[in-house]
């Protein structure tokens, strides 16, 4: 394997993990938050930190159901 292809699966391993929808997520959370700030919403950095905390509390709530 290559060094470029090492160094991409690397960073895929890292940013998306074990699982696509938390990094999809996040990525759409930063994008809404770009959006919002670009519009000159007063405290648009608090749309990041409550996508994160959603993400991460589906993330546990699917890894608790069985099966």
């Amino acid at each position: 394997m290559s060094a470029l292809r090492r160094f991409a699966h690397f960073w895929y391993d890292f940013v998306v993990g074990d699982d696509w929808r938390v990094a999809a997520a996040v990525v759409a959370g930063m994008g809404v938050s770009a959006i919002v700030a670009h519009a000159g919403v007063p405290g648009a950095w608090i749309v990041l930190p409550l996508t994160v905390v959603a993400v991460l509390g589906f993330s546990v709530v699917s890894a608790r159901r069985p099966g």
